[in-house]
């Protein structure tokens, strides 16, 4: 039985352009890796924090890691990125933290 990956979420501000793009950034991180999560969702930091105690990861900019500390309690793990659209410090975090 194939194992499934962590599952993961992405949010920014308001859930349009930027989650986007952070969210094609990391799976460019993912695919180079080998790594497949169980599934990934990208939203607004608003939607974000209501469902984050769902995901076993949540990225977002460093500002908003504090909307988070519930789902952290909760074993969610939580990683802010100065830049949310480089692949290099989303790779570097994700190792940091575990994912693989």
């Amino acid at each position: 039985m194939a194992t499934v990956g962590k599952n993961i979420m992405v949010c920014c501000a308001n859930g349009a352009g930027s989650s986007l793009m952070m969210k094609m950034a990391m799976q460019k991180v993912l695919d180079k890796v080998g790594y497949k999560p169980g599934k990934i969702h990208h939203c607004a930091l608003s939607e974000g924090k209501a469902a984050a105690s769902q995901y076993d990861v949540v990225l977002c900019a460093q500002n908003f890691t504090n909307m988070f500390k519930d789902a952290e309690k909760k074993g969610t793990i939580v990683i802010g990125l100065k830049n949310i659209m480089s692949p290099k410090e989303i790779e570097e975090k994700m190792r940091e933290h575990g994912i693989f």
